[in-house]
């Protein structure tokens, strides 16, 4: 891994050469049920609970340059996406499914190996946000979020979340929890103001993630080599 702190990175990032699977440990060995079906279950309140993964192919399809940006500090620059827009998707499949659906304002996404996170609705309608399903031209691949994940640029990673299979609508965050300790999840986790986390400034986080890197990259790099999905690659 070499690194490269070029002025144009945002605040406190490291540019990387290579795009590891990363995330919270907890997850180095928790993996997807189906990594080649899109299965997308909408809900909205408890209004209406529908599988749309199917019609996501009637949205048409996107293709996007982008940078990505881990909440621990390293940057993996010019990545290729495709998919369909966020924006696409919500107002073809989602305000059909119900006339009172402008009253959602949060976001919660889910995925097939637990993980969540969450975003303002506003912030998923911006007109970068993608659901991908291929990254540079060939479907995702077990470490990058197959079969479908969330991309979305101004956000530090952990808002784009791997393996999507669910996501719920609602009026408020009032019920919402975080996984892992509250201080490292931001409501909004933009890059560019670095909102790393809660309560600490983005700058302190950064000495308390960059140890974090090396050991992390490890675990998951380990719980892929043993895994059964390493011997079906």
């Amino acid at each position: 891994m070499t690194i490269n702190e070029e002025s144009r990175l945002p605040p406190g990032q490291r540019e990387i050469d290579y795009f590891p699977r990363f995330g919270l440990t907890q997850f180095a060995s928790r993996f997807p049920a189906d990594a080649n079906t899109v299965r997308l279950r909408v809900s909205i309140g408890d209004r209406a609970d529908v599988e749309v993964g199917q019609q996501l192919e009637r949205i048409p399809r996107v293709e996007q340059r982008c940078d990505f940006h881990c909440v621990t500090t390293w940057t993996r620059r010019d990545l290729s996406w495709s998919g369909v827009l966020f924006s696409d998707f919500y107002r073809q499949l989602v305000q059909p499914l119900t006339r009172t659906s402008k009253e959602a304002t949060f976001v919660i996404l889910r995925a097939q190996d637990g993980a969540r996170t969450s975003l303002p609705l506003e912030d998923l309608l911006a007109t970068d946000v993608l659901l991908a399903d291929q990254l540079f031209g060939v479907p995702l691949s077990i470490e990058h979020g197959a079969p479908l994940r969330l991309i979305a640029p101004a956000h530090y990673g952990y808002k784009s979340i791997k393996h999507l299979n669910r996501i719920e609508f609602l009026s408020s965050d009032a019920n919402y929890r975080p996984y892992g300790f509250r201080f490292m999840v931001h409501p909004r986790a933009r890059v560019a103001l670095e909102e790393r986390g809660q309560w600490l400034p983005g700058w302190m986080l950064r000495y308390l993630y960059r140890p974090l890197i090396g050991p992390t990259i490890r675990a998951f790099d380990k719980a892929m080599k043993f895994s059964d999905h390493a011997a079906k690659i």
